[in-house]
């Protein structure tokens, strides 16, 4: 099978997983201010595809690019690194 180009990987936590075969992943980094050089977390969510509806909330998952699969979802859930508690 051909690989179409080297596809972004992300690290995040579950927050919702209500939707069926989605979730929503949270992806935290932390960014230098340019003028206070102070380090700032930045947040974004990203909707996840999960086809065979493992995750729940509080999983730590890596989520890999893919073609869009809906509105949304640009992404899917490539493994589970941690389980929730």
């Amino acid at each position: 099978m051909k690989t179409r180009g080297i596809k972004r990987q992300l690290v995040g936590t579950i927050v919702s997983d209500r939707m069926d075969k989605t979730v929503v992943v949270l992806v935290e980094r932390l960014v230098k201010h340019r003028f206070y050089h102070k380090f700032m977390r930045r947040r974004a969510r990203y909707a996840a595809h999960d086809e065979s509806n493992n995750c729940k909330v509080g999983d730590k998952v890596v989520i890999t690019e893919s073609r869009p699969l809906s509105k949304t979802k640009k992404w899917r859930v490539a493994s589970i690194l941690e389980k929730a508690v």
